[in-house]
C-alpha cells in the first residue's frame, strides 16, 4: 500500500492523530486490507485504539483539518478504548461521511483485522483485539441479511440509487461465501462470483463500470430496470441463504 495515492493522506492522518490523541494503534481494514481498494471510490476504513475516551470536539477538529486533502471525504475512523475491545456490540465514536456518530466494530471487521488488518501505527491487531469465532461471524451475517438487507428489498425507490445497487448484490455474494466457507472475500471477488453464478450481465456490468471503469449515465427508465434486477437478486439470494 506504500505506493498508493492515498498513502500521503494516511501518513498525515496518523501523524496528526499521534500529536492530538496519542493512540495505542491505528489499523486499516476493509478494501485497504483485502487488497481491492480503488482510490477515490473506495472508503478508507480505519480503527484507532486509544487509552481513554476520545474528546469529540478534538476528534472533529482533527478530521476537519484534513478536508482539503485528496480522498479525505472517504476517510472513516472508529475510536476504540483499549479496555472496551472485547464486545462486538459496543458502539464507538466514529468519524464517517464528514461527521461524528457512534457505531460498533462488527464481527466482520474483527475478522478482517485478524486475517489481513494493515497496521499503520503500533502493535498488530492480533496483539490487542480478539478475533470472533466462526459461529459469531455467521450469526452476525445471517442477522444482517434477515434484519437489514431483506427488509430493504421492500422499498423499490431505494434501489434507484447507485449505492444500493452497488452494495446489495456484492453483500449477498460475500455473505454466501462467509456462511458456506467461513471466509471473507473482497468486493472484486464478489463481483466475479456474481457473474459466475448467473447474476444478470447488465447488472454486473453496471457495478463493474462504476467500481473499476467509467460509469454509464442512466436515465430514469434504465435506473428503474436496474433497481428491479438488483432488488430481486438480493431478495432471492437472501431467501436461499437463510433457508440453508
Amino acid at each position: 500500500m506504500s505506493t498508493s495515492p492515498v498513502q500521503p493522506l494516511l501518513d498525515r492522518f496518523v501523524t496528526d492523530l499521534r500529536e492530538a490523541v496519542g493512540p495505542v494503534a491505528v489499523w486499516a481494514h476493509g478494501s485497504l486490507a483485502l487488497g481491492d481498494h480503488q482510490p477515490g471510490r473506495s472508503d478508507l476504513d480505519l480503527l484507532a485504539v486509544v487509552d481513554s475516551a476520545p474528546d469529540r470536539d478534538r476528534i472533529g477538529r482533527l478530521h476537519r483539518r484534513l478536508d482539503a486533502e485528496p480522498f479525505a471525504d472517504k476517510l472513516h475512523c472508529s475510536y476504540l478504548r483499549r479496555d472496551q475491545l472485547t464486545d462486538p456490540g459496543r458502539r464507538h465514536l466514529t468519524w464517517a461521511h464528514r461527521h461524528l456518530l457512534e457505531r460498533p466494530v462488527t464481527p466482520v471487521t474483527r475478522r478482517e483485522l485478524a486475517v489481513g488488518g494493515h497496521t499503520l501505527y503500533g502493535p498488530e491487531p492480533v496483539e490487542l483485539i480478539p478475533d470472533v469465532t466462526d459461529a459469531q461471524l455467521a450469526a452476525f451475517v445471517r442477522t444482517d441479511l434477515a434484519e437489514f438487507w431483506r427488509p430493504a428489498t421492500r422499498h423499490p425507490t431505494w434501489w434507484l440509487r447507485d449505492v444500493w445497487v452497488d452494495l446489495g448484490p456484492l453483500t449477498v455474494a460475500r455473505a454466501g461465501v462467509t456462511l458456506t466457507q467461513g471466509r471473507l472475500i473482497s468486493k472484486g471477488e464478489a463481483l466475479r462470483l456474481l457473474s459466475a453464478t448467473g447474476a444478470p450481465a447488465p447488472l454486473c456490468d453496471d457495478i463493474r463500470r462504476r467500481r473499476y471503469e467509467t460509469p454509464a449515465r442512466l436515465g430514469p427508465l434504465a435506473r428503474l430496470r436496474r433497481g428491479g434486477l438488483a432488488r430481486h437478486l438480493v431478495r432471492e439470494r437472501i431467501d436461499a441463504l437463510l433457508a440453508g
